[in-house]
């Protein structure tokens, strides 16, 4: 739930990205006007625009293009729209799922909520089809949103694993190899084959 305070926050930073539409605007330029024109409006200090920037990029109002750059464009807003699933999507993705999270199993039977997810994100062009729609439980969603960094991080621990292996580096093979186990124990990014 967004309070008050945030919403205004979040409606400065706006007005600034539609003064300036199609256009990449990096962190600082943003960030320094935003601060500023808060001050100017309140008269207190703006204490995380950064977090602030993130949250309309993840709810699908600002594109992010890179690190630290952020861009608006309306017609993506209006697309961004069409590509929540309906109700009746939801009802028809959670059925085929058996009311289940494809992750753990659990379902509403068993008290945990669940919710319809995009299989290919919205944000890298995912549509809103039955196709691309999968039942998660609450947990795994929020896991799915995090496991970018995760994934990112398995991928350059198995290489240095492998090059290690090459080299015959000892303490950096066992280093490499104790990190990926922890993904192995926790389940985390099975997906990603590690080959020992």
């Amino acid at each position: 739930m967004v309070n008050r305070e945030e919403a205004k926050q979040a409606d400065i930073i706006m007005k600034y990205f539609k003064k300036n539409p199609k256009r990449a605007i990096k962190h600082p330029e943003i960030v320094d006007w935003v601060v500023a024109e808060y001050k100017k409006l309140t008269g207190r200090v703006f204490r995380d625009p950064d977090r602030a920037i993130r949250k309309l990029s993840q709810s699908g109002q600002l594109i992010k293009i890179s690190k630290g750059v952020y861009m608006y464009d309306p017609s993506f807003i209006k697309n961004n729209e069409l590509e929540n699933f309906t109700e009746a999507q939801k009802e028809m993705i959670f059925k085929r799922d058996n009311y289940r999270c494809v992750v753990c199993g659990k379902g509403r039977m068993d008290g945990v909520e669940i919710q319809a997810d995009h299989i290919r994100p919205k944000d890298l062009g995912g549509k809103a089809t039955i196709e691309n729609g999968q039942t998660l439980c609450a947990q795994h969603n929020f896991l799915k949103k995090n496991y970018k960094q995760t994934e990112t991080g398995k991928k350059m621990f198995i290489r240095l694993y492998d090059l290690a292996k090459a080299s015959n580096d000892e303490k950096l093979l066992k280093f490499c190899k104790e990190v990926l186990e922890v993904y192995e124990k926790n389940g985390i990014n099975g997906h990603i084959v590690w080959e020992k």
